[in-house]
């Protein structure tokens, strides 16, 4: 009979492959329930995706620019036997963002009701109560997947908190396609560009997702969008001194070339300088679809065409204040359609992109000098990292600063001191990730959207999965909640 003291993992080993957020949780996780943990981490940075970068005084997170569901992140500290506030200090977005359109029209998107509310009269009477509406859309399809998406393996079988919320699956519209949802509710084209763009956070195109991608634009309205003071690299920092508490051996310049499998079973991993490192259980934090890769198995099918966005990315420190800017603006193009034309069925970089731009050194003067600003400018890529990239580099920051340009942001290059300029190709090969994908697959229809890469191998035993390519999906608190149900799946079946 076992102690009542001892861990359900006591005795076991485990390998974490990626010191990203999602391999860095689990690490905690599973050291929490006994388990000796070794991360390897084939760059020489931690953090995945998740990162910094500084230069000339400016620092900038290189992923990542807010968070939302703050809770889960408390969550993850406490499973660690610490609390979130003792390491960072979250700082909520107020407003949301502005919206700047390619006809001079913007406004402020608020999470004030009263101020929103009034944005909404002036733009179409009509959509006061199309928007709340689609608000109410969202919050039922939110209620039903914390009770069941985000919680469990799709799967696994429902329990009965998962059957109780079934029966208020709302079904009229939630199956929908997520474009023509959103349009049945809001009549002016601002708004629905504005909400079209959603999707895209999970790398997808809203005229190929389903409507239940409509839980985003709910959990940002009714959660808030929050952000870390100094940069989310913070988290990461924080993460890392509980590894080292918890006694989590964290290794950078550690690629793993194999993993090694005997029996069925997963026993360990190869590093490419040969080193061999023995353990129960792997856990593989990176995109799925490198998993037969470190098998040593070829699927032999291209899978390029279920990819996810990436993006290019522009880290700019400039030598003046622009007080003028939000903490987030975006600049919309003035064809969406053609623009998700490019993107997933040309696989091209739009002609004209739809910019996104965070300056956080508005609000945090640490991130910057006093006479300067730390941008942080991106535009949606296809994920074809395999392509030369490099040498579009002047004309993808042209076009770019272009959409800025045309919707009032000027940024000289006399004005610039510091630049970092990334490509799908970039993160393809900083981040392993096939084409520079960020999300994995994308979420075009309801079986990609749900119905993602297991945490648990089918094959293998003992081999697991962590991160936004797999379940529940990208994003911070996707990802978390990831490494929550691997850690949990990992107790189930490996328990010493």
């Amino acid at each position: 009979m076992r102690a009542k003291t001892e861990l359900p993992l006591s005795g076991r080993t485990a390998i974490v492959i990626g010191a990203g957020l999602g391999g860095l949780a689990t690490a905690l996780r599973l050291a929490a329930r006994g388990c000796k943990v070794k991360v390897l981490e084939q760059g020489r940075t931690l953090g995945g995706k998740m990162n910094r970068w500084q230069s000339a005084g400016y620092t900038f997170d290189t992923g990542p620019s807010l968070i939302t569901m703050p809770w889960i992140f408390h969550e993850t500290f406490e499973a660690a036997n610490s609390r979130l506030d003792e390491h960072i200090e979250l700082v909520s977005m107020r407003p949301i963002m502005e919206a700047v359109f390619a006809d001079g029209t913007r406004f402020i998107y608020s999470n004030s009701i009263p101020d929103w509310t009034a944005t909404l009269k002036n733009l179409d009477p009509r959509d006061v109560d199309g928007f709340y509406r689609l608000m109410q859309l969202g919050a039922r399809i939110y209620e039903l997947s914390k009770e069941t998406f985000l919680r469990n393996v799709p799967t696994a079988p429902p329990d009965v908190r998962s059957l109780r919320a079934l029966r208020h699956f709302p079904l009229r519209h939630a199956w929908g396609n997520y474009d023509r949802v959103v349009c049945a509710h809001l009549k002016s084209p601002y708004l629905q560009q504005l909400f079209n763009r959603y999707p895209t956070y999970v790398g997808s195109s809203p005229y190929a997702s389903p409507a239940t991608l409509l839980v985003i634009p709910y959990i940002e309205y009714a959660f808030g969008g929050w952000y870390v003071k100094g940069g989310l690299y913070k988290i990461v920092e924080a993460l890392l001194r509980l590894c080292d508490a918890a006694g989590v051996e964290v290794r950078t310049s550690a690629a793993v070339e194999r993993i090694t499998v005997t029996n069925g079973a997963a026993r360990g991993v190869v590093l490419d300088n040969g080193e061999a490192l023995p353990a129960d259980i792997v856990v593989m934090n990176g995109d799925a679809a490198c998993a037969n890769t470190l098998l040593g198995k070829d699927e032999g099918v291209d899978r390029a065409q279920e990819r996810s966005m990436s993006g290019v990315v522009l880290l700019i420190g400039v030598r003046r204040r622009m007080q003028s800017l939000h903490h987030h603006t975006v600049y919309f193009s003035s064809d969406y359609r053609n623009e998700f034309t490019d993107l997933f069925e040309r696989r091209r970089f739009p002609e004209e992109p739809t910019v996104y731009v965070s300056a956080p050194s508005l609000a945090d003067r640490s991130l910057a000098p006093e006479d300067g600003e730390a941008l942080f400018v991106m535009a949606n890529a296809p994920a074809t990292g395999e392509d030369n990239w490099d040498s579009q580099l002047c004309e993808l920051r042209s076009r770019m600063l272009g959409t800025l340009r045309r919707g009032g942001l000027i940024l000289n290059d006399g004005d610039t001191v510091t630049e970092q300029i990334s490509t799908p190709r970039t993160f393809a090969k900083r981040y392993l990730m096939p084409g520079g994908a960020i999300y994995g697959t994308h979420s075009h229809g309801w079986r990609k959207a749900f119905l993602r890469p297991s945490n648990k191998d089918k094959r293998v035993r003992g081999l697991y999965y962590v991160g936004g390519s797999t379940h529940p999906g990208g994003g911070t608190p996707t990802v978390l909640l990831s490494a929550k149900i691997t850690a949990g799946l990992v107790e189930l079946h490996e328990r010493a």
